[in-house]
């Protein structure tokens, strides 16, 4: 057996090894950001069964064999988020104007400091509701001008990457910043009165990336917890932020099952934020997922802004509506 062809098993192998075993629940860090790759990983491992059926004299079936499974296994676990599958959620085709909303998240790279460029999109697009992370003491002040334009902000700068923002043109009813007992980085928990008649909860996340000598049990705490704050007693709810998570992950499955969670990419693509610079080779760490009597008009990631993820903007419509709490709008 020549170098070749032994190198081309390993690979083979170790290509099996990444598509089957992020299926097993594990909170070690290689394994879940193993998890993240399916689909750019789907892609060479297409290209490098090719090229083992092109290029090497033994064992070809067996090496490419191994390249075609580790695909296939990869694409079963993306196939919910492939525009062949059934869309999860219906279009909002005929709703009323004023029973829609918009909303728009963004990490912004604490370490950037191209604030024009994300400022600029987010005038362009004016949208109802923002959540940004990675805000720190500079991003709070650069943002300060495009903040004042909403009717309610709220700012939490922090120097470790996860300081965030909240901003809103529709009505607030209360809004806060809490970081839960067990939980590693705060997340942000709002009511939002959606119309004159809906409201709806807003949570917003952004809890760490599983990283080098770091478990993601925290994380996972952090993202499953979320998932009770679902707009039972309200028109619904919306979750929205960078989860540093994939939504085909046992995870985040979790997430949407728990609190009956929809998400608008179900059978419209995966739609890549991370690395922004790759939008066709990357993976779909920012989320915007809705339940309730909510549904979907329109949802894109969008062009880059100087950051290392690209932003999310969301439109979602009421499908019915039900009264809100006596409380006084902020």
């Amino acid at each position: 057996m020549n170098k070749r062809t032994i190198i081309a098993l390993i690979a083979g192998g170790l290509a099996l090894a990444s598509a089957i075993i992020p299926i097993y629940p594990s909170d070690f860090w290689a394994v879940r950001a193993v998890g993240f790759v399916r689909e750019p990983a789907g892609y060479v491992f297409i290209a490098l069964a090719l090229l083992t059926v092109i290029f090497l004299k033994s064992h070809r079936v067996l090496a490419a064999s191994m390249f075609v499974a580790a695909t296939l296994i990869n694409f079963v676990m993306v196939w919910p988020y492939v525009q062949l599958a059934p869309a999860q959620m219906e279009i909002a085709s005929d709703h009323p104007q004023e029973q829609c909303f918009t909303v728009y998240s963004a990490n912004v790279k604490m370490k950037n400091t191209n604030y024009d460029r994300l400022i600029a999109q987010m005038r362009e697009l004016q949208p109802d509701v923002v959540f940004l992370t990675e805000v720190d003491d500079d991003w709070a002040e650069a943002l300060k001008p495009v903040l004042g334009d909403y009717r309610f902000s709220l700012t939490h700068p922090q120097s470790d990457t996860f300081g965030k923002v909240f901003a809103s043109q529709l009505p607030v009813l209360n809004a806060d910043v809490l970081e839960k007992p067990g939980e590693d980085t705060p997340s942000v928990f709002a009511l939002l009165q959606a119309n004159e008649s809906s409201a709806v909860q807003f949570v917003g996340l952004h809890p760490k990336a599983p990283l080098p000598g770091q478990d993601t049990t925290q994380r996972d705490r952090s993202i499953k917890r979320a998932a009770t704050e679902n707009g039972r007693n309200y028109a619904g709810a919306v979750a929205m932020g960078d989860f540093n998570d994939v939504p085909w992950s046992t995870t985040t499955t979790s997430f949407r099952e728990i609190g009956d969670w929809k998400d608008p990419r179900i059978g419209r693509g995966t739609y890549p934020t991370f690395p922004s610079f790759a939008p066709f080779f990357g993976w779909p760490l920012d989320q915007i997922m809705v339940n309730g009597d909510i549904k979907v008009r329109d949802f894109q990631v969008l062009p880059a802004n100087g950051s290392d993820h690209r932003a999310v903007l969301g439109q979602f419509c009421l499908d019915k509506k039900i009264e809100t709490p006596n409380k006084n709008p902020a």
